[in-house]
C-alpha cells in the first residue's frame, strides 16, 4: 500500500447532520433534487501502512458515528471541493496534530475535502449547485482523479522596478494602472520623487509595503484628508453651521486652528477637549495603537485597585461578503488583538451586522455576489465558531437589515479587555531592543488584506481576492491570551503591536522608528513564499513585542511553555529607517519620516445638501398592525442566530443575551464582571452597547449620528449603568467619496451630529474605525455611523427588561426633540439621572428603550421574559411609532418625575392589554418568532425519543465506597489541551472550595517537547486526587469531531497508566461540555475504563438543530450514587449549557442498563419536573434527557452543563440560576 492515502468518511445516517442542511441548501436552487449525501475525504500523504492503521480509528473514523470506505463511494452524479492552495484547513491541521501524537512522523500532511453526491439532478442542475456551494475566493473542485501532495514552491525572486525613477508622467501612469494599488496616482508620483532623491529604483517589495502602510485601511486616508470649502444648503443649514462653528471654537481652545479640518479631526476632537478641561480623566494615552484604554477602579474580594479597561470596534466588511465565514471569524480574531496586545484579557464581545433581504429567493442574487441568506449564515457561523473556540462571551447579536447593504455586508465585531495596571510596562523602545513575534506561521492568506479593504468591490472581486482573506486559527490566539495573563511576562514586554492588516510591514514597522527585520526567521505554513509576501502577510494570531536583550531568552520560554512559537526576528537601531532583509537582500530601506508623511496631502471640497427631515411613521394601533409590526425584519425575534454564540464562558456572564423564565427578552446590551483570577466576588462590571438607526441615516446621516449616540448611551443607563461613566467609540461605514462634495458631506454631517450628542451628553469617543469602501456599481450602504457605548459599573445595580412582577407600576418617558429635530439632550440628562439613582434604591427593576415598533412592540419585548402581561392606556401616536430616545421604565412603587407618565401596571394574566386591544403574549410570541425560524431556527426539525417505564425497571444499587481520606486540600489537576477554554472557570471553582489547583498546557510544537510535555501530565496526576477535563473545543473540534485530540492523548500508554492509576487510588475525574465528550469518547464513560469504542457504544453527537447552541437549562438530580452528587437527589438546577455536540446517543437497550446501574445521573427537565425530549428544555434531543452520567464506580462524572460558569450575581435576568456545586462535593469527598 503506498504511502499517500485517500480515505472517505460516510457519517452513518441518525449522525448525519450535514447533508440535510445541504439539502435544504440546495433545495432553493434545485427545487427536484431528491436527496444528498456529504463524505469527508482525507488526503493523507508520507504515512506508512504500520501508521495509517494505528491512526484511521483515533483520528479520522469515529466507530460509532462513522463508515470507513477507501474508495469514492458516490454510485450516482457527485462532485468534490477542497480548500484552496494557502487557505487555512483547520480540519487537516488538527488531523496532522492527532498523527504527530501517535506516531513519530512529523513528516505526514493531510488535505480534507468534501465529496457530494446527489439524486435527482441533472448535469445542469450540478453547475448551479456548484455555484452555490464552491465559494472560489477560498475553495476549488477537487479532482479525485489526482493523489498528489503538493509540491513546495520555489520561493521568486524579489525584482526591482527597473527605470522607475525616470518614468515620465504617462509611463507612471500605465505602471500604476497595471498594478493594482490602493494608493493614490499621486502618491505613487510623490514615491517616485522620494526614489529619485535615494538614488534608486524601488522594490517590488518597497512598493507593496508602501501601499499597505499608506492604505486607507491603515492610515485613515480618507478621514485625513483635508476638507475646504464647506458648504451647508437646505433646512438644516442653520443648525449645520451652528454645530460647525463651535467645533471651530472648541479647535481655537485646543490650540489646533492652524491643523487641516478632517473627519479625522472632528471625530477626535471631543476627546482631546473634555481630555484638556478635566472631564476626561481617566484616559489612558500612550504610544501604542492598541485599543481605547481608560483607568477605573476595580473592586472584588474587599479590596480595591487600579485596572486598565480597553474596548475596541474593529470591521471585515470588505472580506465577509466575498469569504462570509473567513471574514467573520477574523472581524472578531483582529478585534481581540488590539486589547490582547495591550496585555488585557479580552473577557466581552458584542456582533453587530448590517444584511440585505437574508429572506430573498437566491435567483435575485447580484451578479459577482453571493446570497444574501448563504452570507449571513456563513458569517454567523465564522464569528461564533472563533467566538466559541477562544472562549469569548459574546452576550449581545443584532443584525440590521437594510437594502443598501447589498452593496456590502456590514460585519462589525466589539470586544473589550481588562488587566490590573501593574502588569502593564509601557517603555520606549531603544536602539538593540529584541523585537519578537510569536504565534501563528505566516503564509500566503491574509496577503492584500489591507489594501483590498480599501478598495471597491467589482463583479470580478469574488474570483480575484482569494489571498485577502484568512481563515482565523482561534486555538492560537486562545494560546496568546492565556500568555499574556501570566503577569512576569507581561511586565517584561516594553512595547506590543498586533499583527493586522499589513503584516509585518505594519505590525513591526510601527513598533519602533528604526529597525532592521529578517524575515528569514519568519515561521512559516509552508514553503515558497517570498519576500514580498512575508513582509505584507496578515495574520489574526501573531503578535510583536519588543523586550530588553537580556530578556529574549526568557520571554521565549515563557512562550514556548504555552505550546507558542516565538522567535526574534528584528532589531531596534537608531538609523531612522526601516529596513528588512531577506536571503541576504536588503528588501526593503525606506526613511522613517518618508514611510511617516502617510502619502501626499489630499484635499477635497465638502457640500451638506442631502438632509431631509425625519418624520416617524405612524400606523394605526389594532391587531393587525401589531403582529406584522413584530414580524418585521428589525423588530423579529433573532433567538435563533444569537444561540449560536457562546454567552456564559468565563463564568463573568452578569445578564444573559435573553432573560425571563422563557428567555425570552433581550437584553439591552452587555454585561460582564471583569476577569479577576481567582477572585470569589467581583463588583465592578464593564457594561457594552450599540445604537444605530439605518432607516434615519439615510434621511438625515446628522440626525442618525446623533440619535446613534443616544441610543447607545440609552442602553447603558437601562441596564443600570451611570451615563456619567460612558466612554464612547464609533464605528463609520459610508459609500466610496470619490471626488463628489455631496458624499463627503454625508460622513461630514455624521460626524458634526455625533459631535453635538457628544458636547452636550459631555461624553466623549476615545477611539473608532472607519471603512469608506461600502459601494458596489450604482448600490451604496446606507451613511452608517454606530456609537458603542462602554462604561464599569456595579454588579448589584444590574437590571433588566422583563417586566418582574405583577402589580409593578409601568412608566413612559416621552422624548420630545427639539424643533431642529436634535435629541433633548437637558431633558436626557436629567431622566438618566433619575433613572439610575431609583434603580440604585430599588424602586425601578426594569427599563426598556423605544425603537423600532414604538412603545407597543418595547412593551410586547417586556412581557415575553416572563409572560407577564400589562394594562396600558397610552397616546396612540406612539404605540407603533419608532421614538429613540423614549423609554418604558417599570417601577415597585410610584415614581416622582414630571417627565414620567403612569400609562398601566403589570398583570400576570398573560394578555397585553393597550388602549382596549387585548392581546394573548403567546399570540404575540408566535408572530415575534416566526420571521427567521426557517433561516435560524429554534427548536429541531425532528426528535427521536427512548422512553423507560421508570417503575417497572428498579435501579440496582451501588455500592460506592466513600473513604475518608483525610486530605485538608485535595489537589486537582486540569490539563490544557490545545483549543481548551474553560480551564480557569473550573479551576476556580475548585480553588473557590479550598483545593490546590494546577494546570498545564500540552506542547507540541516538537515532538520532543510532547514527550516531555506528556511525562510533566503524568506526574501531575500522579500527584492529583482529581483529573477535571475542562470544556472547549480541543484542536476546534477536529477532524470532524469532538474530543478527538484529547482521546488521542489519552490512549497515549503512559496516560493511560497514569489515569487508571488515579482512580485505583480511589481519585476521581470530572469532564464537563468537552471534558464530557472525552470521557465517553474515551471509554472513561460510561465504562470506567480508557478502552475502544464499537459502533454500539455511546456517544455524544451533533446537537439535533445542527448547530451551536447556548442558553440556560433545567437539570434534575435523579440519582447520587456519586461523591460529586452527594445528597443531592432530585436537587432541580438552572445552569448554562453551550455545546454543538451534547446530543447523548445510545440504543435503547444500552440507556436501560445505564439507568438500571443508575449511571443516568442528571437529566434535562421542565417546567414541570418531566423529563425533557426535546428543546426548548432539552437543547440537544439528548435520548431520554440525559444530560450527565457517571462510572460504574461513581468516581468519574461527565456532563454537558457549566455548573462552573455560575456564582452568585450573574445570570441576573435569570429567575432560576442556582449554582450546582459539585465542586464541594468533589473536594469534601478527600477531607
Amino acid at each position: 500500500m503506498s504511502n499517500n492515502k485517500r480515505i472517505f468518511v460516510e457519517k452513518r445516517g441518525i449522525f448525519d447532520v450535514e447533508s440535510p442542511k445541504i439539502f435544504d441548501e440546495v433545495k432553493a436552487v434545485v427545487p427536484a433534487i431528491q436527496s444528498v449525501k456529504v463524505y469527508n475525504v482525507y488526503d493523507i500523504f508520507n504515512l506508512n501502512d504500520g501508521e495509517f492503521e494505528k491512526v484511521v480509528n483515533n483520528t479520522f473514523v469515529d466507530p460509532v458515528t462513522d463508515i470507513l470506505h477507501t474508495e469514492n463511494p458516490a454510485k450516482s452524479i457527485h462532485f468534490a471541493m477542497e480548500f484552496l492552495p494557502g487557505q487555512y484547513d483547520q480540519r487537516a491541521d488538527s488531523a496532522q496534530q492527532c498523527i504527530a501524537l501517535l506516531t513519530e512522523n512529523e513528516k505526514s500532511k493531510v488535505r480534507s475535502g468534501k465529496l457530494i453526491e446527489f439524486e435527482g439532478v441533472t448535469e445542469a442542475d450540478l453547475v448551479k449547485i456548484k455555484d452555490l456551494l464552491i465559494n472560489k475566493v477560498e475553495s476549488q473542485e477537487k479532482d479525485l482523479s489526482v493523489l498528489d501532495i503538493p509540491a513546495d514552491e520555489t520561493p521568486s525572486k524579489v525584482i526591482i522596478h527597473e527605470n522607475f525613477i525616470n518614468f515620465n508622467d504617462a509611463e507612471l501612469e500605465n505602471f500604476y494602472n497595471n498594478h493594482g494599488f490602493a494608493l493614490g496616482l499621486d502618491d505613487l508620483k510623490f514615491i517616485q520623487e522620494y526614489f529619485k532623491t535615494e538614488e534608486r529604483n524601488p522594490t517590488e517589495t518597497e512598493l507593496k509595503v508602501l501601499d499597505t502602510y499608506w492604505s486607507d485601511h491603515c492610515r485613515h486616508t480618507t478621514f485625513e484628508t483635508e476638507l475646504s470649502d464647506i458648504q451647508f444648503e437646505g433646512k438644516f443649514k442653520h443648525t449645520l453651521e451652528t454645530i460647525f462653528n463651535d467645533y471651530i471654537e472648541k479647535r481655537k481652545f485646543l490650540g489646533r486652528e492652524l491643523k487641516p479640518i478632517s473627519l479625522m479631526d472632528l471625530a477626535t476632537v471631543c476627546g482631546k477637549y473634555f481630555h484638556k478641561t478635566g472631564n476626561l480623566d481617566n484616559l489612558v494615552i500612550s504610544d501604542e495603537i492598541n485599543a481605547c484604554t481608560i483607568q477605573i477602579e476595580a473592586e472584588y474580594d474587599g479590596k480595591k485597585e487600579p485596572w486598565y479597561l480597553l474596548f475596541k470596534n474593529e470591521t471585515h466588511n470588505h472580506p465577509t461578503e466575498i469569504e462570509p465565514f473567513g471574514g467573520a471569524s477574523t472581524c472578531l480574531g483582529g478585534a481581540i488583538r488590539d486589547p490582547l496586545s495591550g496585555r488585557s484579557f479580552v473577557f466581552q464581545a458584542m456582533r453587530l451586522t448590517g444584511a440585505a433581504d437574508v429572506l430573498e429567493s437566491v435567483d435575485k442574487t447580484l451578479p459577482g455576489k453571493l446570497p444574501q441568506k448563504t452570507i449571513t449564515k456563513q458569517a454567523a457561523n465564522g464569528y461564533s465558531s472563533y467566538g466559541n473556540q477562544i472562549g469569548l462571551a459574546t452576550t449581545m447579536v443584532s443584525e440590521i437589515y437594510d437594502e443598501g447593504y447589498k452593496a456590502k455586508r456590514m460585519e462589525v465585531g466589539f470586544v473589550t479587555g481588562a488587566v490590573p495596571v501593574d502588569w502593564v510596562r509601557r517603555e520606549k523602545p531603544a536602539n538593540g531592543d529584541s523585537i519578537i513575534i510569536l504565534g501563528g506561521a505566516t503564509g500566503r492568506d491574509g496577503v492584500g488584506g489591507a489594501s483590498g479593504s480599501s478598495k471597491e468591490q467589482d463583479e470580478t472581486s469574488i474570483h480575484t481576492m482569494s489571498s485577502e482573506v484568512q481563515k482565523g486559527n482561534a486555538v492560537e490566539e486562545r494560546k496568546i491570551q492565556r500568555l499574556f495573563r501570566n503577569p512576569e511576562l507581561t511586565r517584561l514586554i516594553k512595547k506590543s503591536n498586533d499583527f493586522g492588516a499589513g503584516g509585518v510591514s505594519v505590525a513591526i514597522g510601527e513598533i519602533a522608528d528604526s529597525l532592521e527585520v529578517n524575515l528569514d526567521v519568519l515561521p512559516l505554513k509552508y514553503e515558497g513564499l517570498n519576500g514580498t509576501e512575508l513582509a505584507i502577510s496578515e495574520s489574526q494570531e501573531r503578535m510583536a513585542v519588543v523586550v530588553d536583550p537580556k530578556d529574549k531568552e526568557k520571554f521565549i520560554k515563557f512562550c514556548e511553555a504555552e505550546n507558542i512559537v516565538a522567535v526574534e526576528v528584528a532589531k531596534v537601531t537608531d538609523s531612522g529607517r526601516m529596513q528588512m532583509f531577506w536571503k541576504g537582500d536588503k528588501i526593503v530601506d525606506l526613511s522613517r519620516a518618508f514611510l511617516d508623511t502617510n502619502g501626499c496631502s489630499k484635499s477635497q471640497e465638502v457640500k451638506i445638501n442631502h438632509l431631509e427631515e425625519v418624520k416617524a411613521e405612524t400606523k394605526a394601533f389594532n391587531e393587525e398592525n401589531f403582529l406584522n409590526t413584530l414580524k418585521d425584519k428589525n423588530v423579529a425575534s433573532q433567538k435563533g442566530l444569537l444561540e449560536m454564540f457562546d454567552s456564559s464562558v468565563g463564568g463573568t456572564t452578569v445578564a444573559m443575551p435573553l432573560g425571563g423564565k422563557y428567555q425570552q427578552t433581550l437584553m439591552e446590551g452587555s454585561v460582564q464582571t471583569l476577569p479577576v483570577l481567582g477572585a470569589k466576588d467581583i463588583k465592578t462590571v464593564s457594561l457594552a452597547s450599540w445604537g444605530f438607526d439605518a432607516e434615519i441615516s439615510k434621511q438625515n446621516s446628522l440626525l442618525g449620528a446623533s440619535y446613534a449616540v443616544v441610543e447607545s448611551v440609552a442602553k447603558i443607563v437601562a441596564m443600570g449603568g451611570d451615563y456619567k461613566n460612558i466612554r464612547l467609540s464609533f464605528q463609520e461605514y459610508f459609500e466610496k467619496l470619490g471626488q463628489a462634495p455631496e458624499k463627503w458631506g454625508k460622513p461630514l454631517a455624521s460626524l458634526l451630529g455625533a459631535y453635538d450628542a457628544q458636547i452636550n451628553l459631555g461624553l466623549a469617543a476615545i477611539g473608532g474605525k472607519d471603512s469608506m469602501s461600502g459601494t458596489y456599481q450604482d448600490l451604496n450602504v446606507p451613511p452608517t455611523l454606530i456609537s458603542f457605548a462602554c462604561a464599569n459599573g456595579e454588579k448589584q445595580n444590574i437590571i433588566s427588561p422583563e417586566f418582574k412582577a405583577a402589580g409593578n407600576k409601568v412608566y413612559f418617558f416621552n422624548h420630545i426633540a427639539q424643533e431642529n429635530g436634535l435629541p433633548n439632550y437637558d431633558a436626557l440628562k436629567d431622566i438618566y439621572e433619575f433613572i439610575f439613582e431609583n434603580i440604585k434604591s430599588g424602586k425601578i427593576v426594569s427599563v426598556k428603550t423605544v425603537k423600532d415598533g414604538g412603545v407597543a412592540v418595547a412593551l410586547a419585548k417586556m412581557s415575553f421574559g416572563n409572560r407577564l402581561g400589562a394594562e396600558i392606556n397610552a397616546d396612540e401616536n406612539v404605540l407603533l411609532s419608532k421614538n429613540i430616545g423614549s423609554l418604558i421604565i417599570e417601577a415597585t412603587e410610584e415614581l416622582s418625575n414630571v417627565s414620567l407618565q403612569l400609562i398601566g401596571e403589570v398583570k400576570d394574566s398573560g394578555i397585553l392589554k393597550i388602549n382596549g386591544l387585548e392581546s394573548s403574549i403567546l399570540n404575540l410570541v408566535s408572530a415575534y418568532t416566526s420571521t427567521f425560524e426557517n433561516l435560524f431556527p429554534t427548536v429541531e426539525k425532528e426528535k427521536i425519543t427512548v422512553e423507560i417505564d421508570e417503575k417497572s425497571n428498579s435501579i440496582n444499587p451501588r455500592n460506592i465506597i466513600i473513604k475518608k481520606h483525610g486530605i485538608a486540600q485535595p489537589k486537582v489537576f486540569a490539563p490544557v489541551f490545545p483549543g481548551t477554554n474553560c480551564e480557569y472557570d473550573t479551576l476556580n471553582a475548585f480553588q473557590k472550595e479550598g483545593a490546590v489547583v494546577s494546570s498545564l498546557p500540552l506542547i507540541n510544537i516538537s515532538h520532543q517537547l510532547l514527550d516531555e510535555s506528556i511525562d510533566a501530565w503524568v506526574e501531575e496526576i500522579r500527584t492529583s486526587q482529581i483529573l477535571a477535563f475542562s470544556g472547549g473545543f480541543s484542536a476546534g473540534d477536529e477532524p470532524d469531531g469532538s474530543a478527538k485530540f484529547i482521546v488521542n492523548v489519552l490512549k497515549n500508554d503512559k496516560m493511560r497508566n497514569a489515569v487508571h492509576e488515579l482512580l485505583d487510588r480511589d481519585g476521581m475525574i470530572i469532564g464537563i461540555c468537552n471534558g464530557f465528550q472525552a470521557l465517553v469518547k474515551s471509554g472513561l464513560l460510561p465504562y470506567g475504563r480508557i478502552k475502544d469504542l464499537d459502533e454500539n457504544s455511546p456517544t455524544l453527537a451533533h446537537n439535533a438543530i445542527r448547530r451551536h447552541i447556548s442558553q440556560m437549562v433545567t437539570v434534575k438530580v435523579v440519582n447520587d450514587e456519586s461523591p460529586w452528587l452527594k445528597g443531592m437527589k432530585d436537587q432541580i438546577f438552572t445552569i448554562p449549557i453551550s455545546h454543538g455536540e451534547g446530543r447523548f446517543m445510545a440504543s435503547e437497550e444500552e440507556i436501560k442498563k445505564l439507568y438500571e446501574n443508575g449511571q443516568i445521573a442528571t437529566q434535562y427537565i421542565d417546567f414541570d419536573g418531566n423529563i425533557a425530549h426535546g428543546m426548548p428544555f432539552n437543547p440537544n434531543n439528548s435520548l431520554f434527557g440525559i444530560e450527565g452520567v457517571t462510572s460504574p464506580c461513581g468516581k468519574i462524572y461527565g456532563r454537558m452543563g457549566h455548573p462552573e460558569r455560575f456564582t452568585e450575581g450573574l445570570m441576573r435576568n435569570i429567575p432560576t440560576a442556582n449554582y450546582h456545586n459539585i465542586f464541594k462535593n468533589g473536594v469534601e469527598y478527600f477531607k
